[in-house]
């Protein structure tokens, strides 16, 4: 289960896993426009699993209590996934990654990726609050359930 945010409205410090997708978009997917970063999520998640991925991340403004969020950011684990077929899609970062966010509305990112900041990986930057150095929560998302 997911659980509540906390004062800043960031989900509290740690691995929130769930496997599905309906509890996502009970807690994450209210209203036109997180819908649509919701839905544009589940695709770019099931293109992943299709290609043997079984864990995303998700953090961004969409896991937060923002009202608009501008997008979702997520990483994807690498560990067994067939990178031949993968999405073109997910290996451009061209252009600020533009291919992916018309796409999908958010980007996806290899976990072990290097990301901003000293030496981190986006697995690693993803749980620390940009704005204060603290540590936040992200979604763990087992793709074992999308069919």
């Amino acid at each position: 289960m997911i659980p509540p945010h906390d004062q800043f409205g960031l989900l509290p410090p740690g691995l929130h896993w769930t496997a599905d997708p309906n509890e996502l978009a009970k807690r994450f997917a209210v209203g036109a426009r997180r819908r649509r970063l919701f839905d544009g999520f589940i695709e770019g998640a099931y293109l992943l699993r299709l290609a043997g991925c079984r864990f995303v991340y998700l953090d961004g403004s969409f896991v937060t209590t923002k009202e608009l969020p501008e997008d979702f950011d997520a990483c994807w684990d690498p560990l067994g996934v067939q990178l031949e077929k993968l999405d073109p899609v997910f290996f451009d970062f061209n252009n600020f990654r533009q291919a992916q966010k018309a796409r999908f509305g958010g980007e996806f990112f290899p976990s072990g990726a290097q990301a901003e900041g000293p030496a981190r990986t986006f697995f690693e930057f993803f749980q620390i609050n940009k704005d204060t150095g603290a540590p936040k929560g992200l979604v763990a998302f087992k793709l074992s359930s999308l069919q």
